[in-house]
């Protein structure tokens, strides 16, 4: 399948006017946002060994939603700034898209304006021990979102032919476990040699940058951060493509392009 072509987005003069006063102090809020998201995973394994269990703690911390809401409510910011009314930015509810291989997929947060889609993220993360088997499942769901978004889109099942901005943003757990070199089966040919050897953290470095590079998504960002160091707010940015900096101003060009446009029709 062919994806369509990306947008030329008109340059924005970021940081420099009073409206960008949010993404001028982006690094401040970003460390905000990851302070949130071990809080609040601190606080779902709390409340579940407390309710059944250790195991089933665990479990629920790893799998239960709100810890990527501080990363939501900070893109919010940014495309009200940006010039979207808040009232069309979704990151709660009304969150399903139409697919083409499914009736629906959840989105993480939407961007819709007179019956257009301007904007999906999908925004995920991963803590231990299991990093093998949800690395599998991240990747597969990451790919298989965007092949049904961008065949509905062909399809036309959003209403218009200007291409949406789709993002993807990714925190791994920093530890032992994620940036230690893993093997590799190969029963029948060869794995690409760039997986060779590879720790985890390596692995969606290079799943995150190739989204972009094969044009599934417009922009991803790929930080790590652990519980500990995670509490004040650090967080790793292993690789200059991939900043969370650099994903903030590829949203925020492509919606103020977005936002000029309807000003004038």
């Amino acid at each position: 399948m062919e994806f369509p072509a990306h947008t030329l987005c008109v340059p924005v003069e970021i940081g420099k006017e009073k409206n960008f006063a949010v993404l001028a102090e982006l690094p401040k809020y970003t460390r905000d946002a990851v302070r949130f998201y071990w809080e609040t995973r601190a606080r779902q394994l709390q409340k579940q060994r407390e309710a059944g269990g250790s195991d089933q703690g665990l479990r629920s911390a790893v799998t239960g939603g709100a810890q990527m809401d501080g990363f939501i409510k900070l893109l919010t910011k940014l495309a009200i700034e940006a010039g979207i009314d808040r009232s069309h930015i979704y990151y709660r509810d009304s969150l399903e898209l139409p697919g083409y291989f499914r009736p629906n997929k959840r989105w993480d947060f939407l961007i819709v304006v007179k019956n257009q889609l301007v904007a999906a993220l999908e925004a995920k993360s991963q803590v231990g021990p299991s990093f093998g088997n949800n690395f599998n499942n991240r990747t597969e769901e990451a790919m298989g979102s965007a092949l049904d978004l961008w065949t509905a889109f062909r399809e036309k099942a959003f209403g218009s032919a200007v291409r949406p901005w789709v993002g993807y943003l990714f925190l791994l757990e920093e530890s032992k476990r994620s940036t230690t070199p893993v093997g590799v089966k190969e029963p029948h040919f060869k794995v690409f040699p760039e997986f060779r050897d590879s720790s985890y953290a390596q692995r969606y470095e290079l799943f995150c940058r190739r989204l972009v590079l094969e044009r599934h998504y417009d922009a991803s960002a790929f930080l790590m951060s652990n519980a500990e160091k995670g509490a004040n707010g650090d967080y790793l940015e292993p690789t200059d493509d991939l900043t969370f900096q650099k994903f903030a101003h590829s949203l925020v060009a492509h919606v103020a392009a977005f936002s000029g446009r309807i000003k004038q029709l």
